[in-house]
Protein backbone atom coordinates (compact mmCIF):
# COMPACT_ATOMS: atom_id res chain seq x y z
CA UNK A 1 0.00 0.00 0.00
CA UNK A 2 1.27 3.53 -0.74
CA UNK A 3 2.28 5.60 2.26
CA UNK A 4 -0.22 8.09 3.62
CA UNK A 5 0.60 11.78 3.04
CA UNK A 6 1.61 12.25 6.68
CA UNK A 7 3.87 9.17 6.59
CA UNK A 8 5.45 10.30 3.34
CA UNK A 9 6.14 13.73 4.81
CA UNK A 10 7.76 12.17 7.89
CA UNK A 11 9.96 9.95 5.71
CA UNK A 12 11.02 12.87 3.52
CA UNK A 13 11.76 15.08 6.53
CA UNK A 14 13.87 12.37 8.16
CA UNK A 15 15.80 11.81 4.92
CA UNK A 16 16.54 15.51 4.59
CA UNK A 17 17.66 15.79 8.20
CA UNK A 18 20.00 12.84 7.84
CA UNK A 19 21.55 14.42 4.75
CA UNK A 20 22.03 17.71 6.59
CA UNK A 21 23.65 15.86 9.47
CA UNK A 22 25.99 13.80 7.34
CA UNK A 23 26.95 16.43 4.75
CA UNK A 24 26.45 19.72 6.55
CA UNK A 25 24.47 22.70 5.27
CA UNK A 26 22.81 22.25 1.88
CA UNK A 27 20.74 24.35 -0.49
CA UNK A 28 17.21 23.41 -1.49
CA UNK A 29 18.58 22.49 -4.91
CA UNK A 30 21.15 20.16 -3.40
CA UNK A 31 18.47 18.55 -1.24
CA UNK A 32 16.37 18.05 -4.36
CA UNK A 33 19.26 16.34 -6.17
CA UNK A 34 20.23 14.16 -3.22
CA UNK A 35 16.71 13.08 -2.27
CA UNK A 36 15.24 12.78 -5.74
CA UNK A 37 12.18 14.70 -4.58
CA UNK A 38 10.44 17.36 -6.60
CA UNK A 39 11.19 21.03 -6.10
CA UNK A 40 7.75 21.78 -4.55
CA UNK A 41 8.12 18.83 -2.15
CA UNK A 42 11.56 20.03 -1.05
CA UNK A 43 10.24 23.56 -0.58
CA UNK A 44 7.43 22.22 1.61
CA UNK A 45 9.72 20.10 3.77
CA UNK A 46 12.22 22.94 4.25
CA UNK A 47 9.41 25.23 5.39
CA UNK A 48 8.07 22.50 7.67
CA UNK A 49 11.47 21.87 9.24
CA UNK A 50 12.03 25.59 9.77
CA UNK A 51 8.65 25.96 11.44
CA UNK A 52 9.47 23.06 13.76
CA UNK A 53 12.73 24.70 14.82
CA UNK A 54 14.93 21.91 13.47
CA UNK A 55 16.42 23.75 10.47
CA UNK A 56 17.41 27.36 9.80
CA UNK A 57 19.23 29.40 7.19
CA UNK A 58 22.94 29.37 8.03
CA UNK A 59 24.42 31.10 4.99
CA UNK A 60 24.36 31.45 1.24
CA UNK A 61 25.89 29.60 -1.68
CA UNK A 62 26.48 30.61 -5.28
CA UNK A 63 28.46 33.82 -4.90
CA UNK A 64 30.59 32.71 -7.85
CA UNK A 65 27.67 32.77 -10.30
CA UNK A 66 25.20 35.36 -11.54
CA UNK A 67 21.79 35.72 -10.02
CA UNK A 68 20.57 35.55 -6.44
CA UNK A 69 22.49 33.38 -4.03
CA UNK A 70 20.88 30.18 -2.79
CA UNK A 71 20.12 29.85 0.89
CA UNK A 72 22.04 27.23 2.84
CA UNK A 73 20.00 25.27 5.35
CA UNK A 74 21.50 23.58 8.38
CA UNK A 75 20.28 21.70 11.44
CA UNK A 76 19.77 23.83 14.55
CA UNK A 77 22.52 22.23 16.59
CA UNK A 78 21.57 23.98 19.81
CA UNK A 79 18.00 22.70 19.65
CA UNK A 80 19.09 20.12 22.23
CA UNK A 81 22.20 19.42 24.28
CA UNK A 82 23.55 16.02 25.25
CA UNK A 83 26.02 14.52 27.70
CA UNK A 84 27.91 11.24 27.70
CA UNK A 85 29.65 9.63 30.68
CA UNK A 86 32.24 6.87 30.90
CA UNK A 87 31.80 5.51 34.44
CA UNK A 88 34.66 3.28 35.54
CA UNK A 89 35.31 1.79 38.97
CA UNK A 90 38.08 4.33 39.54
CA UNK A 91 37.09 7.36 37.43
CA UNK A 92 34.38 9.25 35.59
CA UNK A 93 34.77 11.07 32.27
CA UNK A 94 32.12 13.33 30.76
CA UNK A 95 31.55 15.25 27.54
CA UNK A 96 28.78 17.75 26.75
CA UNK A 97 27.80 18.33 23.12
CA UNK A 98 25.19 19.90 20.91
CA UNK A 99 22.61 17.89 18.96
CA UNK A 100 25.12 17.15 16.18
CA UNK A 101 27.75 15.89 18.59
CA UNK A 102 30.13 18.87 18.55
CA UNK A 103 32.03 18.97 21.84
CA UNK A 104 31.26 21.98 24.03
CA UNK A 105 33.07 20.92 27.22
CA UNK A 106 34.66 17.81 28.72
CA UNK A 107 36.22 16.73 32.00
CA UNK A 108 37.28 13.72 34.05
CA UNK A 109 37.72 12.94 37.73
CA UNK A 110 39.30 10.09 39.74
CA UNK A 111 36.87 8.29 42.05
CA UNK A 112 39.11 6.04 44.12
CA UNK A 113 38.85 6.21 47.89
CA UNK A 114 35.33 7.67 48.01
CA UNK A 115 32.40 5.93 49.66
CA UNK A 116 29.12 5.52 47.81
CA UNK A 117 27.36 8.74 48.80
CA UNK A 118 30.29 11.09 48.17
CA UNK A 119 31.12 9.24 44.94
CA UNK A 120 27.63 9.83 43.55
CA UNK A 121 27.76 13.49 44.55
CA UNK A 122 31.20 13.94 42.96
CA UNK A 123 30.05 12.38 39.70
CA UNK A 124 26.85 14.42 39.51
CA UNK A 125 28.70 17.62 40.44
CA UNK A 126 31.29 16.92 37.74
CA UNK A 127 28.58 16.71 35.12
CA UNK A 128 26.84 19.83 36.42
CA UNK A 129 30.10 21.83 36.31
CA UNK A 130 30.82 20.62 32.80
CA UNK A 131 27.32 21.56 31.65
CA UNK A 132 27.77 25.02 33.14
CA UNK A 133 31.16 25.45 31.49
CA UNK A 134 29.58 24.49 28.16
CA UNK A 135 27.08 27.31 28.56
CA UNK A 136 24.14 24.89 28.49
CA UNK A 137 20.97 25.53 30.47
CA UNK A 138 19.39 22.09 30.22
CA UNK A 139 20.34 18.66 28.94
CA UNK A 140 17.95 16.76 26.71
CA UNK A 141 19.54 13.30 27.21
CA UNK A 142 22.46 11.68 28.99
CA UNK A 143 24.19 8.47 27.88
CA UNK A 144 26.20 6.40 30.36
CA UNK A 145 28.67 3.61 29.73
CA UNK A 146 29.35 1.46 32.78
CA UNK A 147 30.76 -1.99 33.55
CA UNK A 148 28.27 -4.65 34.57
CA UNK A 149 25.05 -6.14 33.25
CA UNK A 150 22.20 -4.06 31.87
CA UNK A 151 18.79 -5.63 32.48
CA UNK A 152 17.26 -6.07 29.00
CA UNK A 153 13.73 -5.66 30.39
CA UNK A 154 14.25 -2.45 32.38
CA UNK A 155 17.43 -0.97 30.89
CA UNK A 156 18.84 -0.60 34.41
CA UNK A 157 22.27 -1.53 35.72
CA UNK A 158 21.91 -4.81 37.61
CA UNK A 159 23.33 -5.53 41.05
CA UNK A 160 26.80 -7.02 40.99
CA UNK A 161 29.07 -7.82 43.89
CA UNK A 162 32.13 -6.80 41.86
CA UNK A 163 30.96 -3.23 41.17
CA UNK A 164 30.69 -0.30 43.55
CA UNK A 165 27.16 0.45 44.73
CA UNK A 166 27.42 4.08 43.63
CA UNK A 167 27.26 3.00 39.98
CA UNK A 168 23.65 1.91 40.44
CA UNK A 169 22.77 4.99 42.49
CA UNK A 170 24.19 7.37 39.91
CA UNK A 171 21.38 6.96 37.36
CA UNK A 172 18.46 7.92 39.65
CA UNK A 173 20.58 10.75 41.07
CA UNK A 174 21.13 12.15 37.58
CA UNK A 175 17.47 11.79 36.69
CA UNK A 176 16.44 13.66 39.83
CA UNK A 177 18.95 16.50 39.49
CA UNK A 178 18.90 17.00 35.71
CA UNK A 179 15.35 16.09 34.68
CA UNK A 180 16.82 14.55 31.53
CA UNK A 181 16.39 11.18 29.90
CA UNK A 182 19.21 8.89 31.06
CA UNK A 183 20.29 5.87 29.00
CA UNK A 184 22.68 3.24 30.38
CA UNK A 185 24.62 0.64 28.40
CA UNK A 186 27.44 -1.79 29.13
CA UNK A 187 30.80 -0.15 28.46
CA UNK A 188 32.07 -2.88 26.15
CA UNK A 189 28.92 -2.73 24.04
CA UNK A 190 29.37 1.02 23.64
CA UNK A 191 33.02 0.56 22.67
CA UNK A 192 31.90 -1.85 19.97
CA UNK A 193 29.38 0.70 18.66
CA UNK A 194 32.15 3.26 18.39
CA UNK A 195 34.52 0.84 16.63
CA UNK A 196 31.68 -0.07 14.24
CA UNK A 197 30.77 3.51 13.41
CA UNK A 198 34.15 5.26 13.55
CA UNK A 199 36.89 2.77 14.30
CA UNK A 200 38.43 -0.52 13.26
CA UNK A 201 35.19 -2.26 12.22
CA UNK A 202 33.67 0.35 9.90
CA UNK A 203 33.58 -2.13 7.03
CA UNK A 204 32.04 -4.95 9.10
CA UNK A 205 28.50 -5.58 10.27
CA UNK A 206 29.39 -8.79 12.12
CA UNK A 207 32.30 -8.93 14.56
CA UNK A 208 33.22 -9.44 18.21
CA UNK A 209 35.05 -6.82 20.22
CA UNK A 210 37.40 -8.34 22.80
CA UNK A 211 37.79 -5.63 25.44
CA UNK A 212 41.23 -5.50 27.10
CA UNK A 213 41.17 -2.76 29.72
CA UNK A 214 41.32 -3.00 33.50
CA UNK A 215 39.21 -6.13 33.05
CA UNK A 216 38.13 -8.16 30.05
CA UNK A 217 34.82 -8.40 28.25
CA UNK A 218 33.34 -8.94 24.82
CA UNK A 219 30.65 -7.31 22.72
CA UNK A 220 28.80 -9.22 20.02
CA UNK A 221 27.56 -7.50 16.87
CA UNK A 222 25.70 -9.66 14.39
CA UNK A 223 24.31 -8.12 11.21
CA UNK A 224 24.96 -4.66 12.61
CA UNK A 225 23.01 -5.23 15.83
CA UNK A 226 24.25 -5.61 19.39
CA UNK A 227 23.31 -8.95 20.95
CA UNK A 228 22.92 -8.66 24.70
CA UNK A 229 21.62 -12.12 25.61
CA UNK A 230 18.61 -13.18 27.67
CA UNK A 231 19.90 -11.58 30.88
CA UNK A 232 22.14 -8.92 29.37
CA UNK A 233 25.22 -11.05 29.96
CA UNK A 234 26.35 -11.85 26.42
CA UNK A 235 30.08 -11.21 26.28
CA UNK A 236 30.97 -11.82 29.94
CA UNK A 237 34.07 -13.55 28.67
CA UNK A 238 36.00 -12.96 31.88
CA UNK A 239 34.07 -15.95 33.29
CA UNK A 240 35.06 -18.21 30.40
CA UNK A 241 36.78 -21.38 31.68
CA UNK A 242 40.14 -21.69 29.91
CA UNK A 243 43.30 -23.73 30.43
CA UNK A 244 46.21 -22.10 32.18
CA UNK A 245 44.46 -20.45 35.12
CA UNK A 246 44.87 -23.29 37.62
CA UNK A 247 41.22 -23.08 38.74
CA UNK A 248 37.70 -22.41 37.52
CA UNK A 249 35.52 -19.32 37.67
CA UNK A 250 32.45 -19.26 39.89
CA UNK A 251 29.09 -17.53 39.96
CA UNK A 252 30.57 -14.89 42.27
CA UNK A 253 33.98 -14.31 40.71
CA UNK A 254 35.97 -14.68 37.49
CA UNK A 255 39.38 -15.20 39.13
CA UNK A 256 39.67 -18.65 37.56
CA UNK A 257 38.39 -17.64 34.15
CA UNK A 258 39.77 -15.84 31.11
CA UNK A 259 40.10 -12.71 33.24
CA UNK A 260 42.99 -14.42 35.05
CA UNK A 261 44.89 -14.54 31.75
CA UNK A 262 43.92 -11.30 30.02
CA UNK A 263 42.97 -8.78 32.71
CA UNK A 264 45.26 -5.81 33.27
CA UNK A 265 46.91 -7.25 36.39
CA UNK A 266 47.49 -10.58 34.62
CA UNK A 267 49.15 -8.88 31.65
CA UNK A 268 51.33 -6.84 34.00
CA UNK A 269 52.39 -9.97 35.88
CA UNK A 270 53.17 -11.76 32.62
CA UNK A 271 55.33 -8.85 31.51
CA UNK A 272 57.25 -9.10 34.77
CA UNK A 273 57.92 -12.78 34.15
CA UNK A 274 59.57 -11.86 30.84
CA UNK A 275 61.58 -9.00 32.30
CA UNK A 276 59.65 -6.23 30.59
CA UNK A 277 60.36 -3.01 32.46
CA UNK A 278 57.32 -0.79 32.80
CA UNK A 279 55.51 1.43 35.25
CA UNK A 280 54.43 -0.63 38.28
CA UNK A 281 50.90 0.85 38.40
CA UNK A 282 48.37 2.68 36.29
CA UNK A 283 49.68 5.73 34.49
CA UNK A 284 47.19 8.61 34.35
CA UNK A 285 44.31 6.15 34.64
CA UNK A 286 45.63 3.90 31.86
CA UNK A 287 45.52 0.20 32.83
CA UNK A 288 48.92 -1.18 33.82
CA UNK A 289 48.47 -3.98 31.27
CA UNK A 290 48.34 -1.42 28.46
CA UNK A 291 51.45 0.29 29.85
CA UNK A 292 53.23 -3.09 29.84
CA UNK A 293 52.21 -3.88 26.26
CA UNK A 294 53.44 -0.51 25.04
CA UNK A 295 56.74 -0.96 26.89
CA UNK A 296 57.17 -4.43 25.38
CA UNK A 297 56.65 -3.14 21.86
CA UNK A 298 59.17 -0.36 22.43
CA UNK A 299 61.70 -2.85 23.81
CA UNK A 300 61.10 -5.51 21.15
CA UNK A 301 60.10 -8.04 23.81
CA UNK A 302 58.87 -10.65 21.34
CA UNK A 303 58.76 -13.50 23.86
CA UNK A 304 56.30 -11.63 26.06
CA UNK A 305 54.15 -10.56 23.10
CA UNK A 306 54.05 -14.15 21.85
CA UNK A 307 53.00 -15.42 25.28
CA UNK A 308 50.29 -12.77 25.52
CA UNK A 309 49.05 -13.65 22.05
CA UNK A 310 48.82 -17.30 23.12
CA UNK A 311 46.53 -16.25 25.98
CA UNK A 312 44.35 -13.94 23.92
CA UNK A 313 43.94 -16.58 21.22
CA UNK A 314 42.24 -18.86 23.75
CA UNK A 315 39.42 -16.37 24.28
CA UNK A 316 39.23 -15.54 20.60
CA UNK A 317 39.03 -19.23 19.69
CA UNK A 318 36.08 -19.77 22.02
CA UNK A 319 34.27 -16.80 20.50
CA UNK A 320 35.05 -18.00 16.99
CA UNK A 321 33.84 -21.54 17.66
CA UNK A 322 30.47 -20.37 19.02
CA UNK A 323 29.70 -17.32 16.87
CA UNK A 324 31.91 -17.54 13.76
CA UNK A 325 32.06 -13.71 13.54
CA UNK A 326 34.78 -13.61 10.91
CA UNK A 327 36.46 -10.74 12.75
CA UNK A 328 37.68 -10.12 16.29
CA UNK A 329 38.70 -6.60 17.30
CA UNK A 330 41.17 -6.25 20.18
CA UNK A 331 39.69 -3.21 21.89
CA UNK A 332 40.33 -1.34 25.09
CA UNK A 333 43.57 0.29 26.12
CA UNK A 334 45.72 -2.86 25.86
CA UNK A 335 44.28 -3.88 22.50
CA UNK A 336 44.92 -0.41 21.12
CA UNK A 337 48.43 -0.34 22.61
CA UNK A 338 49.26 -3.70 21.02
CA UNK A 339 48.34 -2.39 17.61
CA UNK A 340 48.54 -4.41 14.40
CA UNK A 341 51.59 -6.31 15.66
CA UNK A 342 49.79 -7.95 18.57
CA UNK A 343 46.68 -8.48 16.46
CA UNK A 344 48.71 -10.33 13.82
CA UNK A 345 50.25 -12.58 16.47
CA UNK A 346 46.79 -13.46 17.83
CA UNK A 347 45.44 -14.11 14.34
CA UNK A 348 48.27 -16.54 13.59
CA UNK A 349 47.61 -18.51 16.77
CA UNK A 350 43.87 -18.42 16.27
CA UNK A 351 44.28 -19.94 12.81
CA UNK A 352 46.08 -22.88 14.42
CA UNK A 353 43.30 -23.36 16.99
CA UNK A 354 40.21 -23.01 14.82
CA UNK A 355 39.22 -24.08 11.29
CA UNK A 356 37.03 -20.98 11.04
CA UNK A 357 38.86 -18.17 9.30
CA UNK A 358 38.83 -15.16 11.63
CA UNK A 359 40.55 -11.87 11.04
CA UNK A 360 41.97 -10.14 14.12
CA UNK A 361 42.27 -6.36 14.16
CA UNK A 362 43.57 -3.84 16.66
CA UNK A 363 40.99 -1.44 18.02
CA UNK A 364 41.40 2.09 16.69
CA UNK A 365 39.89 4.02 19.61
CA UNK A 366 41.29 2.39 22.74
CA UNK A 367 39.74 3.41 26.04
CA UNK A 368 38.16 6.48 24.43
CA UNK A 369 35.74 4.17 22.62
CA UNK A 370 33.40 3.92 25.63
CA UNK A 371 32.77 7.66 25.88
CA UNK A 372 32.49 7.95 22.11
CA UNK A 373 30.03 5.06 21.95
CA UNK A 374 27.94 6.60 24.73
CA UNK A 375 27.77 9.87 22.81
CA UNK A 376 26.84 8.19 19.52
CA UNK A 377 24.11 6.20 21.24
CA UNK A 378 22.56 9.14 23.10
CA UNK A 379 22.80 11.33 20.00
CA UNK A 380 20.94 8.74 17.95
CA UNK A 381 18.25 8.44 20.62
CA UNK A 382 17.77 12.21 20.88
CA UNK A 383 17.62 12.63 17.12
CA UNK A 384 15.13 9.78 16.80
CA UNK A 385 12.85 11.68 19.14
CA UNK A 386 13.39 15.17 17.74
CA UNK A 387 13.51 14.16 14.08
CA UNK A 388 10.42 11.97 14.36
CA UNK A 389 6.98 12.95 13.08
CA UNK A 390 5.20 15.74 14.91
CA UNK A 391 2.73 14.62 17.54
Amino acid sequence: MPASPSTARAINDRLALRLLQDQGPLTAGQLKDLTGLSRPTVADLVERLQDSGLVRVVGEAGAERRGPNARLYGIVADRAHLAALDVRTTSVSVVVTDLLGATLAEASLPMEGHSDGPAVERAVALLERTVERAGVRRLHSVGIGAPGLIDPATGELRDSASLPAWHRRLVPALQERLHARVLVENETNLAAVAELREGAARDRDTFVLLWLGHGVGAAVLLDGRLRRGASGGAGEIGFLPVPGTGSLPSATGCAGGFHALAGSSAIRALAGEYGVEHAPGDEGGEPAGAVAVRAALAAGADDFLDALADRLALGAAAVSAVLDPGCVVLGGEAGHAGGPGLAARVETRLAALSPLRTEVRAGALGGAAVLRGALLTVRDAAQDELFGPSR
